[in-house]
Order: structure tokens, then sequence, then C-alpha cells
């Protein structure tokens, strides 16, 4: 019962299924996000995009870049920009090892999930991540077209 009183405010609000194809995940991290109030409202209802999005260090921050929010329509006055750039939050040593991983060739940060954590607050989880070939795309792509035709071969055999 503790468990799912504990889990109540788990939501996922967007996540970024085409990074995992796209990209050889090596690692992943929590991070927060700084938000506005009208932003927090419209993630509460579902409206965000991350399939498009990048992460990056600069000037040693770390922003989300191109990343969409929808307009929370009761928040005409205050509103917000929807593609505007928003600041993550991570502590001085995952930056550090963050800005050393992106100096290595071909590594880069992709979001992959944007969610609501147990105690409700907004978090993104970003992959340091570096781009398949085609051929990468194709292994990956046969490898799991036999799971499901072995899940096929299993299910009819008994």
């Amino acid at each position: 019962m503790a468990k799912t009183d504990e889990n109540k405010n788990y939501k996922v609000i967007a996540e970024n299924r085409r990074a995992r194809y796209d990209y050889a995940i090596e690692d992943d991290i929590e991070c927060g996000i700084i938000l506005e109030g009208s932003e927090v409202k419209s993630l509460r209802e579902g409206g965000s995009n991350i399939a498009e999005s990048y992460a990056s260090v600069e000037d040693g921050e770390l922003w989300l870049v191109n990343s969409y929010v929808a307009p929370y329509k009761q928040a005409k006055t205050f509103g917000h920009d929807e593609k505007r750039r928003r600041k993550l939050l991570v502590s001085r040593k995952e930056m550090a090892r963050l800005w050393s991983d992106t100096q290595r060739k071909g590594m880069t940060l992709v979001p992959l999930v944007l969610y609501f954590n147990h105690r409700g607050l907004a978090k993104l989880k970003i992959g340091i991540a570096k781009g398949k070939k085609n051929h990468d795309k194709r292994e990956s792509d046969a490898k799991r077209d036999w799971g499901r035709q072995k899940q096929r071969l299993l299910k009819d055999h008994r």
C-alpha cells in the first residue's frame, strides 16, 4: 500500500522514443528543469514535446534547447514562450563529466524522458549518446524483428 501512495505523483509527460533508435545511449542522468508557472500547468495537462530537442553545455550551464511546451490557455497575460531555452539543474561534478563527455568525438546529450517524480517535481532524464550509422540501425531493426518472430514461434509452439 505504501508503494502506491509513494508513486501517486509520478507521471511521464513526454518521451523521446526515437532517441534509442537514432543514438546508442551510453549513460543517463536525471536533472531538474527550471520552469515558469504557466509551463508547469501546461505540463500537468500533458502538452509538451521533446522529440526534436537536445541539451548543450554552454558557459558552465546546461540548457535544454528546442523543446516545446504548449501554451496554457488560462495564463493569457503571464504566458510563456513555447520554444524557449530552459536551464537544467545538475551538480557541478555531473556538469564537468557531461562537458568532458560531449567534447569527445560524436557524443551528444539527448533528452529521453520528461516526467514528474514521486514528489511532483518536473525532471528530465538526458542520455549521453553517440549517433548510430545506418548499418547500426539496420542491425537493431533485425534484432528487434528476430525478437518478435521468436516470440511468435514460442507462442505458436505451445
